[in-house]
């Protein structure tokens, strides 16, 4: 038997409205945002993390869900930027140091000794020539969304003297993948080795390295003061990140939601940055009573060694680099 005309109305109403439904809530679905990191939510970068998450939900409800994943939760070091060149993840904030592979220009930030205080990192990094290295890699896939800064570095051994530069001659230490760190550690007569963030703790407790570089909060949240001796309040060098996103996807989002995150980056950035103050003096003081570690002043004549004992690191990457970048970093000392 036919179906009457109100029977088959009622079905086309019924498939239209069940069309209608399904495409309402395929535009309600959420763009996922996956921002993946190698530290402890407590960081600085955790928690700066979190604010943008905070913030871009806040400015876009419903249009976006930022998941972040911290310690290293979907990928070591060695995997996160192969992860977000694949679209595994959209936004990473690698150390400054992991981008050698990607321009030569980058490693700008880990010549030692190139900046005396993170404010002189800051002025650099707002400055245009800091501005332009954001976008130094778009042809590579990567876009640079900002600076977020961690500290400056200090150096640690299982030694009871740290003092001068004869004082590492022949001991192993743990740096990030950067060939201007290892030609750091090799001009000072030490042996450096190139280990994952999240090694380092078991590989200073075993022995494999005796010592490393890192800032005051990512020592206490990795608790190397436990596993070191001596920590010598070097400052010798600046650890932050550039928050990047895979270039394809960052250009292809609408573009109110572009401009919401970038909003909301920029507000996770002024509060991530001066966390990192906030943080390092106060884990530098947690480091200090907790009593495991003795942190070392150095004089200025300690440091002028220092400085002239890793001086020829700068002539050894001053064409990769740029002598006009190392100039205009420089000047932003103010000296």
């Amino acid at each position: 038997m036919k179906p009457s005309p109100f029977t088959r109305l009622a079905v086309a109403l019924g498939i239209l409205l069940s069309v209608g439904l399904a495409a309402g809530a395929a535009r309600a679905a959420p763009i996922v945002v996956k921002f993946s990191h190698v530290v402890a939510e407590k960081t600085p970068k955790g928690q700066g993390a979190l604010k943008f998450k905070e913030l871009a939900e806040a400015a876009l409800p419903g249009k976006v869900e930022v998941q972040v994943f911290p310690n290293s939760q979907l990928f070591g070091d060695g995997k996160e930027m192969e992860a977000l060149l694949l679209g595994d993840v959209q936004i990473i904030a690698p150390s400054l140091s992991k981008f050698d592979r990607y321009t030569k220009k980058l490693q700008i930030f880990d010549l030692p000794f190139m900046f005396d205080d993170m404010d002189a990192v800051d002025r650099f990094q707002s400055s245009p020539a800091g501005q332009a290295l954001l976008d130094s890699m778009k042809t590579k896939g990567i876009k640079g969304l900002a600076y977020w800064h961690n500290g400056l570095k200090q150096l640690s051994t299982n030694k009871d003297k740290l003092t001068r530069p004869e004082d590492v001659k022949g001991l192993k230490f743990r740096i990030q993948a950067s060939d201007v760190l290892e030609a750091q550690f090799r001009q000072l007569g030490a042996n450096p080795q190139k280990l994952a963030f999240s090694e380092v703790y078991q590989a200073l407790q075993t022995g494999v390295v005796d010592g490393q570089e890192n800032t005051w909060s990512n020592i206490y949240s990795q608790k190397i003061h436990e596993v070191q001796k001596t920590i010598a309040v070097t400052n010798h060098g600046a650890i932050d990140y550039m928050v990047i996103a895979n270039a394809a996807w960052w250009d292809s989002l609408p573009d109110d939601v572009r401009a919401g995150l970038q909003k909301a980056m920029a507000g996770a950035t002024a509060y991530a940055n001066k966390l990192a103050a906030d943080i390092n003096d106060r884990d530098r003081q947690r480091i200090a009573d907790a009593g495991e570690a003795k942190i070392q002043e150095l004089s200025k004549r300690d440091v002028a060694a220092w400085r002239e004992a890793v001086r020829p690191v700068w002539s050894k990457f001053q064409d990769q680099i740029g002598e006009d970048l190392i100039a205009k970093a420089r000047a932003s000392n103010g000296d």
